[in-house]
């Protein structure tokens, strides 16, 4: 049985109403607001500051201390939500009576879920920047408001003694590495950058974690002179070699002393001085460890005005040397001149298999060509060749790892000079640019032929196409 209302509709009644619509616009002023300055990173606020937009400066203040908002705009959210809800429950309850709870329970889920809590926050999510700052100012006049800020600080404080190491744990890195790679493959993807852009950042990221040993010239292809060795023959061996300085020993190769310079070469030899001994004409070397960081690295280079150093091991031997040009081509890839010999560094044999120098890096293996090796203490394929099999192997000799087949060919005396490499297991190994990744350029171009079908069908209702736009467009888009 359906009971009739106990009263009539008053002027109290409507002026309750009207202060439950205000509590309901507040809580949805407040929900955008929560959303907007949630989604907005402190990279963000700074970009949206250095253009000087209206209201990032606020808007900077407020995400370097996400608590110090947070808080009190969930505490207003949900008083206004609670007050709202139990003044429509009175006034439902003396109107309509009993069932006036079944009304007002439908009209707390239908109007202020969808108007206070849906409708803001999916607009902020679609229009974060300007959702974020809109509600800085008002955000920072709420927060500084006395009783706000007292009320809030207290259940701050409570919810840190609740919380386990709520006190002590130090929030999350904002941004992280991996991040930063997946944002400039999302840009890349997108077309806010170019591909080459794309492939540099992820080079300028990955610079920083790249040790010397990965980037330096082994000791075995390091040319070096003896110091009682004359200036003319050095000076002949630079031009043959085509290097522009070259180390300098006194007994071995692990007692380098300094650098001869080609250009001071030529000048003793042209003031007759080509048969003194080089030792005479080198100048100091430097030296680094194996382990260093090739980005202070550079920076010591730069400072020092020097652009070869030499590498030594753990044990005070020499290593290799390094020069400023294999640190840049960490960054912008090879550079060869008109001195290096530029061999193919994956040579395609058939039948899924190719052949790759020795020296060259493993993770670089993985990317060109597909293949899962594993990492370990070496760098190179071969040091993996020598470290799975235990010892030198025989030109010929081959070994299993994780479901690919390793082959030293060419060897030199004790060194492998280059492997071949197959996948036993699985798709076969295939090759693509570098630079950028095939995979990217893949889904990038599929992204582009989605873009463009979606487009095609839309207007296929509204004006027929002129013949041949579209495959010049195909066209187009391939090129790029």
């Amino acid at each position: 049985m359906i009971l009739a209302s106990t009263r009539g509709f008053t002027g109290a009644d409507a002026a309750v109403l009207v202060a439950v619509f205000v509590l309901i616009a507040c809580s949805a002023v407040l929900s955008l607001a929560e959303t907007g300055l949630t989604r907005t990173s402190r990279a963000r606020a700074k970009s949206l500051d250095d253009d000087n937009q209206r209201g990032a400066r606020s808007l900077r203040r407020l995400v370097e201390e996400p608590e110090t908002f947070l808080a009190p705009i969930l505490l207003l959210v949900l008083l206004c939500q609670l007050v709202a809800a139990t003044l429509v429950g009175v006034i439902a309850a003396q109107i309509f009576g009993p069932i006036g709870v079944a009304v007002a329970t439908a009209f707390e889920v239908v109007v202020i879920f969808v108007f206070s809590e849906a409708v803001p926050k999916q607009w902020a999510v679609r229009h974060s920047d300007r959702a974020a700052l809109l509600a800085a100012p008002l955000v920072t006049t709420l927060v500084r408001f006395p009783p706000t800020r007292v009320v809030s600080g207290a259940l701050i404080g409570l919810a840190r003694l609740i919380t386990p190491g709520g006190r002590h744990e130090r929030p999350a890195v904002d941004v992280t590495e991996s991040e930063l790679l997946a944002f400039a493959d999302v840009a890349a993807l997108d077309e806010a950058i170019e591909s080459d852009e794309r492939t540099l950042i992820h080079s300028i990221i990955e610079f920083g974690d790249t040790v010397v040993r990965e980037v330096m010239v082994p000791r075995p292809d390091v040319v070096a002179v003896e110091d009682s060795l004359e200036a003319d023959a050095v000076l002949e061996l630079a031009i043959e070699a085509g290097y522009s300085r070259i180390p300098v020993f006194k007994e071995s190769l692990d007692d380098v002393i300094g650098i001869a310079f080609t250009k001071d070469l030529i000048r003793a030899a042209r003031s007759g001085k080509e048969h003194s001994p080089v030792s005479q004409l080198c100048r100091p070397a430097n030296y680094v460890p194996e382990t260093k960081r090739v980005a202070p690295l550079m920076r010591e280079m730069q400072a020092g005005q020097f652009h070869i150093a030499v590498v030594i091991d753990e044990y005070g031997g020499t290593a290799g040397v390094v020069t400023l040009e294999d640190l840049i081509e960490e960054l912008v890839g090879e550079i060869v001149d008109e001195f290096d010999v530029d061999e193919p560094m994956i040579v395609p044999l058939g039948g899924g298999q190719f052949r790759v120098p020795s020296k060259m890096d493993v993770d670089e293996v993985n990317e060109l060509l597909g293949a899962d090796l594993p990492a370990g203490d070496w760098d190179s394929i071969g040091g993996l060749v020598l470290a799975i099999s235990g010892h030198v192997p025989s030109e010929g000799e081959s070994i299993e790892v994780d479901g690919h087949r390793l082959v030293a060919e060419k060897l030199q005396g004790r060194r492998i000079g280059s492997v071949r490499i197959a996948r036993l297991n699985g798709p076969p190994l295939h090759t693509g640019p570098r630079n950028p990744d095939q995979e990217w350029l893949t889904e990038r171009a599929e992204k582009v032929a989605e873009r463009e079908e979606r487009s095609g069908d839309r207007n296929e209702h509204r004006e027929p196409p002129v013949p041949g736009d579209g495959a010049a467009q195909a066209e187009d888009d391939s090129r790029r």
